[in-house]
């Protein structure tokens, strides 16, 4: 079968805060071949990316990303791959192009799982989904004191992990953020895993950063995520080496296999933490899990939007026994929870599991998005390069 259509989706909240929280807006991908209809979520800036699939060619290396995918053979994985390396060929300038790749990507094993009728993380070879512990992610609370009742919720909720991450951590003192570490451990309590995820907030400031590491190891924190800009691999390796020592995680921020290869072989960290809807989809997701076996790298889901996006976070490590963490949004805005209308819920053990359903086993809810449906339109020179299409 060959690929007929594919259509982008621009969905959002009312209105958008200033905070550290994807899941106020999305970017969704519908692709139909064949009798089939696939879904897919690019963790990205909407309008951007379906700039980058719709704009005029630039020059030889800038074409928009339509370029590569309409009309192209869908029948094997191989096909999906071959569509990701031709838009890294023909679209190597146009930077965007990886954001708005992924979730073509997705979208497309999503379609030939339906097919094929079989989840997506057999057409990656894998024969089990091996059980998950997931994390409960969520932000800092504005002071200590909330942070202390967010983590004793979480507790009460169920939960054996939680990480907390950017809000004010970082901005206002050591003091201040030695508070919010003592009062998530004792809101959790001494045996739950906490991690702890800085946003970037340090830059390349390896003093600054290093500063943390007794109070992180203090309160047993299982890793100290991306105290540094994503790519500062010098920032990371000395921090990785200080003491005492910290596990580190990090790569969330990294949008192509080689930008993950280098955190993996040259930043010290312990953990690779990747999204599937920024990297380039599924197919460079599990070319980073298997590099990360190979060098011993614990490889972890970035997930912070719908469970569309978390089941297709899941896949590409889903057959990797020993890697058992994973992200799980816990503070999505309501956008992202009626995105899919099926969820992925811990099990009487706590932990998660990629769907056993065809695809992604997800079923995109089109009647509660009409009402954030953004309605968009690009002309160039008069002529409309693209609206947003109907559900």
């Amino acid at each position: 079968m060959k690929i007929e259509s594919v259509d982008f989706f621009y969905v959002s909240m009312p209105e958008i805060l200033d905070i550290g929280d994807g899941s106020q807006d999305a970017l969704l991908v519908r692709i139909r071949a064949g009798g089939f209809e696939g879904w897919g979520e690019c963790e990205a800036s909407p309008l951007t990316s379906i700039a980058s699939y719709v704009a005029p060619m630039s020059h030889s290396a800038c074409k928009p990303v339509k370029y590569s995918v309409e009309g192209k053979e869908l029948n094997t994985a191989e096909d999906i791959q071959k569509i990701s390396i031709a838009v890294h060929e023909n679209s190597l300038d146009l930077l965007q192009a990886d954001h708005t790749l992924s979730g073509i990507d997705i979208a497309l094993y999503d379609l030939l799982g339906k097919k094929h009728n079989a989840p997506v993380y057999t057409l990656l070879g894998y024969k089990n989904a091996y059980p998950k512990l997931p994390y409960a992610s969520q932000l800092f609370g504005d002071d200590a004191e909330e942070t202390f009742n967010k983590a004793k919720k979480t507790k009460t909720t169920g939960y054996k992990a939680v990480k907390f991450g950017w809000g004010p951590f970082g901005k206002y003192g050591l003091a201040k953020d030695v508070a919010h570490l003592k009062a998530a451990r004792e809101g959790m309590g001494p045996d739950a895993y906490i991690m702890i995820d800085a946003g970037t907030i340090f830059g390349e400031d390896f003093s600054i950063a290093k500063e943390r590491l007794q109070a992180l190891k203090e309160i047993n924190a299982y890793w100290f995520e991306e105290p540094f800009f994503n790519g500062a691999l010098n920032a990371y390796h000395q921090l990785s080496i200080s003491e005492p020592r910290v596990p580190l995680a990090g790569g969330e921020g990294c949008n192509n296999y080689v930008q993950a290869q280098a955190m993996i072989e040259h930043s010290g960290v312990k953990f690779i933490q990747i999204d599937a809807g920024r990297i380039g989809g599924i197919t460079v997701s599990k070319r980073v899990a298997d590099l990360a076996v190979a060098r011993n790298i614990t490889y972890v889901n970035h997930t912070f939007t719908s469970h569309l996006a978390l089941s297709a976070s899941l896949q590409a490590y889903a057959g990797i026994e020993n890697d058992i963490i994973s992200e799980y949004p816990v503070e999505l805005k309501k956008l992202a929870q009626e995105i899919a209308k099926e969820k992925i819920l811990p099990d009487a053990n706590g932990y998660i599991s990629a769907p056993d359903r065809p695809g992604l086993g997800m079923t995109i809810d089109t009647i509660a998005l009409k009402k954030y449906l953004v309605d968009v339109d690009i002309k160039v020179n008069g002529e409309k390069i693209y609206t947003t299409p109907e559900f």
